[in-house]
């Protein structure tokens, strides 16, 4: 049964699936990062080469057509993927770029995200970014304060 897209909790449980894979594969997630661009990534993964994945959550194909940002996000990532459920028609999303199929439990790869090596001075600027957002990010679920 095709997950219903209409409800924004659907994006959070492909995300979530989206997160576990990343982690078995060795990739620390972070969610909703923030770019120097002033965009913010569905999910950033940082590997232990330093290297970054970007993933956009696509929970519709009508959600897809009406983003025009995505390719904003590539100066920003050493590999781009797209994550959809199952049900997702795969033809319109660009064949360039990396697919993930995911659920609330995990997502398998659809199709391989081509290594496309980050500028080294954003790459030095966005690591520092994801860390200090990844210790906010503990210290307010350390702390219990919103």
């Amino acid at each position: 049964m095709p997950l219903d897209t209409s409800r924004p909790e659907i994006t959070q449980a492909l995300t979530r699936g989206v997160c576990r894979f990343l982690t078995e594969s060795a990739i620390t997630p972070l969610r909703e990062f923030k770019l120097a661009s002033k965009r913010r990534a569905d999910v950033a993964g940082l590997d232990e080469k330093g290297r970054f994945t970007i993933v956009e959550v696509k929970s519709s194909p009508a959600d897809f057509l009406a983003d025009n940002k995505w390719p904003d996000y590539l100066a920003h990532a050493d590999f781009f993927y797209f994550a959809v459920d199952a049900s997702f028609p795969l033809d319109i999303l660009p064949a360039d770029q990396g697919v993930l199929i995911a659920d609330g439990f995990d997502a398998a790869l659809h199709r391989t995200a081509d290594e496309c090596p980050m500028n080294g001075n954003r790459r030095r600027h966005q690591l520092l970014r994801f860390a200090r957002q990844a210790a906010r990010q503990l210290d307010v679920h350390m702390d219990r304060r919103a």
